[in-house]
C-alpha cells in the first residue's frame, strides 16, 4: 500500500497530461477530418486525422507526460511501438466513431460527436499501454543510445 501511496502523485501527474495531451490529439484529430471529410469522406478522412493525431500526442507524450520514464528504444522504433499500441486503443476509438455515424443522424452530421465519443473509450486502453507497455523505465535516457 505505501508503494501505491508514493507512486500516486506520479500518476495523478501523468493522467493531467495524457489528458492534456488527449486535448491536443483530439483537436488535431478533429480538425484535419473536417478539413478532409469533404474530399475523402467521413470515414477516409478519419483514418488520415487519426494517425496525425497519434502523431501530436507521441510528440507531446515522450516530451512532457512520460518525460521521466523513458522506452529505451531510439525514436523511429519507439513512435513504431507507439503506433502499435495506439492501434488497440484506437480501434476501441475508431469502432465507436463508427457506430456512432451510423447509428446516429445527429453524430453523422456533427461527426465531432463520435470523435469525442471514440477519443474517451480510447484514452484508457492508450495510457495503460503508453505507461506500463512502452515507457516503463524509470530511468534518464543514456546519451547516443537511444537518439538515432
Amino acid at each position: 500500500m505505501a508503494a501505491f501511496r508514493k507512486g500516486f502523485p506520479g500518476f495523478i501527474s501523468r493522467f493531467f497530461w495524457f489528458g492534456i495531451s488527449g486535448v491536443i490529439g483530439f483537436i488535431v484529430d478533429t480538425g484535419i477530418l473536417y478539413l478532409l471529410k469533404g474530399s475523402l469522406g467521413l470515414y477516409g478522412a478519419r483514418a488520415v486525422s487519426f494517425f496525425s493525431a497519434v502523431l501530436a500526442t507521441w510528440i507531446f507524450n515522450r516530451s512532457i507526460t512520460f518525460r521521466n520514464r523513458k522506452s529505451g528504444h531510439s525514436k523511429t522504433r519507439e513512435f513504431g511501438i507507439y503506433i502499435a499500441l495506439m492501434l488497440a486503443g484506437g480501434s476501441v476509438n475508431y469502432t465507436v466513431y463508427a457506430f456512432m455515424i451510423a447509428t446516429s443522424a445527429l453524430a453523422a452530421r456533427q461527426p465531432v460527436l463520435g470523435v469525442a465519443c471514440g477519443s474517451i473509450a480510447g484514452m484508457t486502453i492508450n495510457l495503460l499501454t503508453s505507461r506500463f507497455l512502452l515507457y516503463r523505465h524509470n530511468q534518464p535516457e543514456e546519451s547516443g543510445s537511444v537518439n538515432h
